[in-house]
């Protein structure tokens, strides 16, 4: 079984870690998202490098994530996205909806 988490990082900051794939998905996409409700401030860093291997549901959570930001009126960078979480983007198309990290 596959093991990742959702973790606050310093402030207005999410670190994912661990594998991002099919089992995973599910409770990260319901722990990221109440993280996001309680996060104060309008920016937001989501900070991938601890990822370890992702398939698309990293993705999947990233666009997720970034839509519950949007609702919550926060704006968002991207930080250290693994090669594996890029590739996937470039070959869907998704590339640009991604924002450019720090």
């Amino acid at each position: 079984m596959s093991e990742a988490r959702i973790e606050r990082g310093s402030a207005g900051e999410l670190c994912l870690v661990g594998v991002l794939d099919y089992s995973t998905g599910p409770a990260l996409r319901e722990a990221g998202r109440q993280l996001i409700r309680s996060l104060s401030g309008n920016d937001l860093v989501l900070d991938c490098s601890a990822v370890q291997k992702s398939s698309s549901v990293g993705l999947s959570l990233l666009l997720a994530f970034m839509r519950d930001a949007a609702s919550a009126g926060k704006s968002v960078t991207l930080r250290g996205l693994p090669g594996d979480m890029r590739q996937i983007a470039e070959v869907s198309g998704l590339t640009e909806l991604l924002p450019r990290g720090v």
